[in-house]
């Protein structure tokens, strides 16, 4: 066998585990891989853009801790406890000593991703691997030939060269411009440009689209150059700076919640079948070939969480469930509503005692894990499900999901709390619309229309749009030769029950709806990828030669695709599939009954 010589795109979190996986396997690999080019258009390799200094905050934490943390070669708790008490300081890492369970900053975090993506590298090299470490050069365009299956990448600099294989492995995109001089701000990042100059104070409300953890990052980074907090016990008091008196933060949010918090739990990493078998998962896929969402509650994730309730003492729920027989909707409206509050901040306290009790007495939320569990086995099988389902999840499920399982960490919330006490934050309920060309040449103007209909309306000075990445459109892939050649193509679900767009429900969006072959499809966003992560081509054929493992691409087809665990599952099963074609000598096969094979061997 040839030797191959791939590429990778990017070199954050998403690359560094997919070179972890490579060097799990040198003794295969180095007979099967003789280079491996890395591009990062930053200037720091090996961080990721979330961990990067020159785009977050040193206030900024992680929303992650060290036992969470997918195995590198070394753990972030042991690293950061090898460090020079200088070197954490200068990562605002104070608390100590370094506890397991806690989450401490980005930037620390990002400067353990680089250490750890140092020692793969040196792993690879001595084995005979080559590397090529290319730093400050954009990707600006892929391009496939057909006639030899090899991949042609091209940089913004103008060079090009080419590979046998291509893994994107790229993070975050933000297409829309800011627009500085009515102060509308389309994402938080970089972090720095929202940030008054030294000694200098907004001295007005700045508001921000969203109340998740983007916004956090926000608000903290904003508190703290605005007055100080002080330990007070257990609580923190935050005394805003007499010449910022104008400063306040006002999130807006549709729902108006704020994230749950950090929680105890039973088993930290994420597990495809803890609750289920690959072979029970078969069994429910119908006679049309499709996994139905409600089946899956009904016959897989109810009595996963009867005994999680049972476990939380929660017997009210367990009766709901195994009496009153409550489907999904019903569960996620319970759920809501038992989390739903007057006054989301004061909700917060009041969730906060019992968080606190979780985490200090290694109290697990059973319940909480246990539905992050079936989740992510439900996405990693999301190629069944149909139209209607992906629908249903995305409207009645992902938002609760977001809110209830991206936790905010206890010191972020003490934080939060704080600030709402000295009365410089508030939370508007209802949906933003941003004016445009609304004659205003220095604010941003928002309509915010309430549950009853009425609409108010409200002018910032800065306001900025946290309301996180959204699937990409096909036209805003960022590889234009690919889209031009039909190597790519939209992701999309075929509905199971409605024939044609004139059963569809009022509130479905019809431009996302389109007809392929007589069938009727929904698309789902981003591009198309089979369960090996091979772009699909226009053509319904995947390409051996270019895969894509970026959750701003694919977020269509693996929906609850987040966080560092899923980079490590998602590298994991691409490499798997890998050895797998090369110990059988053949095409790499992803039928269900064969990929979902890889799932259970190996515990993703």
């Amino acid at each position: 066998m040839d030797k191959k010589n791939i590429a990778i795109i990017g070199s954050g979190a998403t690359a560094i585990y997919l070179l972890k996986h490579i060097t799990d396997h040198l003794e295969k690999f180095k007979n099967t891989i003789e280079e491996i080019s890395i591009f990062e258009k930053g200037v720091h390799m090996g961080m990721g853009m979330p961990y990067n200094p020159e785009t977050t905050d040193i206030y900024n934490l992680a929303n992650i801790s060290s036992e969470e943390i997918p195995d590198l070669p070394e753990t972030f708790g042991d690293w950061l406890r090898k460090q020079e008490p200088e070197m954490l300081s200068s990562w605002n890492v104070n608390d100590l000593p370094i506890d397991d369970t806690k989450v401490y900053s980005r930037i620390s975090l990002g400067a353990y991703f680089q250490k750890q993506y140092n020692i793969l590298i040196q792993q690879l090299t001595e084995k005979g691997i080559i590397v090529h470490q290319i730093k400050e050069e954009e990707v600006s365009d892929i391009q496939m030939d057909e006639k030899t299956s090899r991949v042609l990448v091209q940089s913004v600099k103008g060079g090009s060269r080419s590979f046998d294989k291509i893994i994107i492995a790229t993070g975050h995109h933000w297409f829309e411009e800011d627009n500085e001089e009515i102060g509308y701000y389309s994402s938080p990042w970089p972090i720095h440009k929202l940030l008054p100059e030294s000694g200098e104070y907004y001295n007005y409300p700045i508001g921000t689209l969203g109340a998740s953890l983007s916004a956090f990052d926000v608000v903290t980074s904003l508190a703290r150059r605005h007055g100080v907090f002080i330990e007070k016990g257990d609580e923190l008091c935050f005394n805003l700076n007499p010449d910022a008196r104008g400063f306040k933060i006002v999130l807006h949010s549709l729902e108006g919640w704020l994230p749950h918090l950090q929680y105890e739990q039973e088993y930290p990493m994420r597990e495809i079948y803890r609750h289920t078998s690959r072979e029970e998962m078969i069994s429910l896929i119908d006679n049309n070939g499709f996994l139905r969402i409600h089946t899956f509650f009904d016959k897989i994730c109810r009595q996963a969480l009867i005994q999680s309730f049972i476990k939380d003492k929660m017997p009210k729920m367990v009766e709901k469930l195994e009496r009153d027989n409550i489907n999904f909707k019903d569960f996620i409206q319970i759920m809501s509503d038992d989390h739903e509050y007057s006054n989301s901040f004061e909700g917060m306290r009041k969730e906060r005692v019992a968080a606190r009790n979780s985490v200090n007495q290694n109290m697990p939320i059973y319940w909480k894990e246990t539905l992050d569990d079936l989740m992510y086995c439900l996405n990693f099988h999301a190629e069944l499900l149909p139209a209607e389902d992906h629908l249903f999840f995305r409207r009645e499920v992902m938002s609760f999901l977001m809110n209830v399982i991206a936790a905010l960490p206890l010191s972020s919330a003490n934080i939060l709390l704080s600030i709402y006490d000295a009365g410089c934050i508030d939370l508007v309920v209802g949906k933003v619309e941003v004016i445009e060309n609304s004659g205003n040449n220095d604010r941003t103007v928002i309509k915010v229309e309430k549950e009853d209909g009425t609409k108010d309306t409200f002018k910032y000075r800065m306001f900025v749009n946290c309301a996180g990445q959204k699937n990409i459109e096909l036209e805003q892939f960022p590889f234009a030769s690919l889209i031009k050649a039909g190597n790519v193509r939209k992701a999309r679900a075929k509905f199971e029950t409605l024939k044609n767009s004139n059963e569809l429900p009022k509130n479905v969006n019809i431009d996302l709806i389109f007809e392929e072959k007589n069938d009727l499809l929904l698309y789902t966003g981003g591009v198309d990828i089979d369960a090996a992560y091979r772009l699909i081509g226009k053509d319904g054929k995947p390409n051996d030669s270019i895969y894509d493992i970026s959750f701003t691409h694919t977020s269509g087809c693996r929906p609850y695709s987040y966080g560092l665990q899923a980079c490590n599952a998602t590298s994991k099963i691409l490499i798997e599939v890998w050895l797998s074609a090369f110990s059988e000598n053949s095409d790499i096969n992803v039928e269900i009954e064969k990929i979902t094979e890889l799932y259970d061997d190996n515990e993703i």
